[in-house]
């Protein structure tokens, strides 16, 4: 039995069964997030944050979904990542 579908809370897509994903920790581990809040990401989702900001910049001004939502970096790349399928992934964008 198997529960309900994951959404990335990034993109607000499904994160199907076998799609690419992975944990997202709001405050990098480095920066003082061991053991903090994680969310569950698409792994192209994830790997956008990372490839946009410093792990300083992560904890200090980007450590919420909102915060992250509201670059406009990660907004065109939410905007062009929600006419793909759920499953997709490629290079990062």
């Amino acid at each position: 039995m198997s529960g309900p579908v994951p959404i990335c809370p990034l993109c607000a897509r499904e994160i199907p069964a076998g799609t690419p994903q992975s944990r997202h920790h709001l405050i990098p581990k480095l920066r003082g997030g061991k053991g903090g809040e994680t969310v569950l990401l698409h792994h192209i989702c994830h790997k956008t944050i990372h490839a946009t900001f410093s792990e300083t910049e992560l904890a200090r001004r980007y450590n919420t979904i909102a915060a992250l939502q509201a670059d406009p970096r990660i907004a065109r790349f939410v905007a062009w990542i929600a006419k793909r399928p759920p499953g997709f992934h490629g290079r990062v964008f």
